[in-house]
């Protein structure tokens, strides 16, 4: 497999495989499902709710805190974790736009 070219893509496209690639590993949706049912947690949580090593809690955390999904602030020894909703909107937003480009009705047969 070769390496990818992102530069004969356009911003969009590759903002949109980004995203996808953050989501596209189950325990990252588990654990944006488990933030959106819960506002806010810490790791220890998490790696309760999973049942996940901390370290691998961690990782996809880190992972999706550093595209923005999500955001934490420090309360003592512990990081508590939420959406982060200026980035959610924005994410939603791209790929409303995307999957709402296709319409059924303009295509006779493929």
């Amino acid at each position: 497999m070769g390496v990818t070219k992102s530069d004969l893509f356009s911003t969009t496209q590759n903002e949109l495989a980004t995203y996808a690639k953050v989501f596209a590993h189950p325990a990252r949706i588990a654990i944006l499902q488990y933030l959106l049912r819960a506002n806010t947690c810490c790791n220890t949580h998490l790696v309760e709710e999973l049942g996940l090593a901390q370290a691998t809690i961690s990782q996809h955390l880190k992972e999706l805190k550093n595209l923005g999904i999500i955001q934490g602030t420090v309360e003592g020894v512990s990081v508590n974790y939420c959406i982060n909703p200026e980035k959610w909107q924005q994410i939603k937003d791209k790929f409303t736009l995307f999957f709402d480009s296709y319409d059924p009705n303009s295509f006779s047969s493929c």
